[in-house]
């Protein structure tokens, strides 16, 4: 008779546990990457929101720089008028230099003129920022955390303005 040995096919159950846990390792250090998908978004959405704003004030500038209104201060504004609101109604922009000017967001028109964004989903105020500052945060509720919005600072007489994103408490 002929003995004969048979060859072990699959994995032991030792080798299978080995696996899970090697597995479940891999699974607890990647998974935070992979939660905090929703501040990668916020961030996204604020940098979005900074490239409309500076394709938006390029707009205006080149539109003041035809009309001739490029030396408005904060002290005495230019104002530009501007077509672009869907009905074709004239739309004025008030502008530093040639770019809006971010004090005269009140009531986010100014803003929302030139950006086309918004304000039932973004908060636009100047309310609590330096002079011469607005900020765009997401929601309409305001800065929560003080720490997840896009700062747009006046343009300077030789200085385009100063768009940043703070998104560090998205």
């Amino acid at each position: 008779m002929k003995n004969q040995m048979s060859k072990q096919k699959g994995f032991t159950l030792i080798e299978l546990i080995i696996v899970i846990v090697i597995l479940g390792i891999l699974a607890v250090t990647a998974a935070p990457r992979f939660i905090d998908l929703q501040a990668d978004a916020k961030e996204s959405t604020l940098n979005g929101i900074r490239a409309s704003l500076q394709g938006g004030s390029q707009l205006v500038y080149a539109k003041a720089a035809i009309n001739g209104l490029l030396k408005g201060t904060e002290a005495a504004p230019a104002m530009v008028p501007l077509r672009v609101d869907s009905s074709g109604d004239a739309v004025t922009i008030s502008t530093v230099y040639g770019y809006p000017n971010a004090v005269t967001v009140t009531g986010n028109a100014n803003v929302v003129e030139f950006v086309d964004l918004d304000s039932a989903k973004f908060n636009i105020t100047n309310a609590d920022t330096p002079e011469g500052n607005f900020i765009v945060a997401l929601g309409n509720a305001g800065v929560e955390t003080g720490e997840c919005y896009v700062r747009y600072t006046n343009a300077l007489e030789n200085a385009s303005p100063i768009i940043t994103v703070v998104a560090t408490g998205c």
